[in-house]
């Protein structure tokens, strides 16, 4: 069941009347119930899959909570651990193994080759299981005591608005929500709903538009050149941000409607100046997973010194598994490694940077110097969309080599103007970072709360009408899906 999609626009509503008419203390079951339901929409059996992740963490976790020693308690992590990665590994990542380890043996002519399973992927699988993951780590670093209701506990981890593509939520934040629910706010439903409205419209006016044009060049790499290639990769990182932004603003309203608050995921990635900066903007809720349970559970001293080799060599294997987490494919390898060797580029140049910005006199105007920052990293950020997007290692480097081909500028220029649909939205791209500054700077939604009952209103309908004149309602899957 997609957020998009009419079934969604039924179901949503009536599990919150429901939720809000019937006994508080009987409410979670309610939810588990409809986020059983909603999962069982995409296949029946995925809740299996579900039911096993909850039961083994559950049970570690208990056995944590129980256990004496530190000893003991690392046995019941680390059986969570191998049941949650095991089954990712088997779902995700058997197949790409597979086709990986055949062509080695076939480069070495070793006449071995490994038979293929098919093996569909369950939709949500990285996402659920990260989240599950989070809280018997939580539970083993003793920063949350282990749920003992083991209904709870399983709507925390498949809560319906997030179950499918995040936020990733921590135990510690969403638990408590769990165990102490809200009662019915007129200001919390008008918020989620708001919100929720506002997701739409990056979803299907915006990203879904865009993805015209970029699914027309990617798809055919051999066939474009130039700005036709430069534009649909820059189109790209916005249709991507709207895509699953939009997705996440649909989960955190459908969930503050209920009153539950998820964790924000995006902060306006777009004017970061640095790539670290970036990085703490951009999906956060999986950064700070892989920063707050990989990162900084690696070494990084040696004796009794810090290491900066060891601390980049961590960042490194930080990003190539965060980049491995969004697909089994070695384009989303590259695009993990490459994320992560540009940071720790960046890292080793700060000074040689600050040494040209004083030598150009750069550094006297902030404003020069911070737009230098967006552009270099915004560019940084195209190379390793690139990868990100690109069907295959060898369609990306056709791109990047046909980007310089600027032999029919005139003409693509010319081709460029005249589609309505591509011009549409680059208008709707500049519209939206325009909105997201002006709300950064005067808080757009309590601007419009404040002016009186028509305006707001007729600014709530204007939006309506707009999604369904201007949306593409095909009821296109989000991109994060299939992650």
């Amino acid at each position: 069941m997609l957020f998009n999609s009419p079934e969604y626009l039924v179901f949503f509503p009536v599990v919150v009347f429901v939720y809000f008419t019937m006994p508080a203390k009987w409410r979670w079951l309610l939810l588990l119930a409809a986020s059983c339901f909603f999962y069982a929409c995409w296949k029946a059996e995925y809740l299996l899959l579900l039911a096993f992740v909850t039961l083994v963490d559950y049970y570690a976790a208990i056995k944590m909570g129980q256990a004496i020693t530190r000893k003991k308690k690392k046995r019941f992590l680390i059986l969570s651990i191998v049941a949650n990665i095991g089954m990712l590994a088997g779902f995700k990542y058997l197949g790409f193994f597979t086709i990986s380890a055949n062509w080695l043996f076939g480069a070495f002519n070793t006449g071995f080759e490994l038979s293929m399973l098919q093996i569909a992927l369950p939709v949500g699988i990285s996402f659920y299981v990260f989240q599950s993951l989070s809280y018997t780590i939580d539970v083993y670093r003793g920063l949350i005591t282990p749920e003992k209701h083991l209904g709870k506990f399983a709507l925390f981890v498949s809560f319906f608005p997030q179950l499918i593509s995040g936020p990733v939520s921590r135990a510690t934040s969403l638990m408590p929500q769990i165990n102490h629910p809200k009662p019915f706010d007129q200001q919390l439903l008008l918020s989620g709903l708001k919100l929720m409205l506002w997701g739409f419209f990056k979803k299907v006016v915006i990203a879904d538009r865009l993805a015209m044009f970029v699914n027309y060049v990617y798809n055919d790499p051999s066939a474009h050149k130039g700005l036709t290639v430069i534009l649909a990769t820059v189109l790209f990182s916005f249709q991507l941000y709207c895509d699953f932004s939009g997705y996440t603003d649909i989960a955190r309203g459908s969930a503050r409607v209920l009153g539950y608050n998820l964790r924000i995921n995006f902060n306006r990635p777009f004017i970061a100046s640095s790539l670290r900066d970036f990085w703490n903007r951009w999906h956060m809720s999986l950064t700070t997973w892989f920063r707050d349970y990989l990162l900084y559970s690696l070494p990084y001293v040696k004796g009794n010194q810090v290491k900066y080799g060891m601390i980049y060599r961590n960042v490194i294997i930080t990003f190539l598994l965060m980049g491995l987490w969004h697909g089994a494919a070695w384009t989303f390898v590259i695009f993990g490694l490459f994320s992560g060797a540009m940071l720790v580029l960046e890292s080793n140049t700060d000074k040689l940077r600050a040494w040209f910005y004083k030598l150009t006199h750069i550094n006297r105007s902030a404003t020069l110097q911070h737009s230098l920052g967006i552009f270099f990293t915004l560019s940084t950020l195209m190379i390793s969309l690139s990868f990100f997007r690109a069907n295959s290692i060898n369609d990306c480097l056709m791109m990047m080599s046909n980007a310089f081909d600027f032999s029919n500028f005139n003409e693509t220029l010319m081709n460029i103007m005249k589609n309505m649909e591509l011009v549409t939205g680059i208008i709707l791209v500049i519209g939206l970072l325009t909105a997201e500054h002006l709300h950064a700077k005067y808080d757009l939604v309590k601007l419009i709360a404040s002016k009186p009952l028509v305006i707001r209103w007729s600014v709530y309908t204007g939006f309506i009408f707009f999604i369904l004149l201007f949306g593409v309602l095909q009821n296109q899957k989000f991109l994060y899906l299939q992650f």
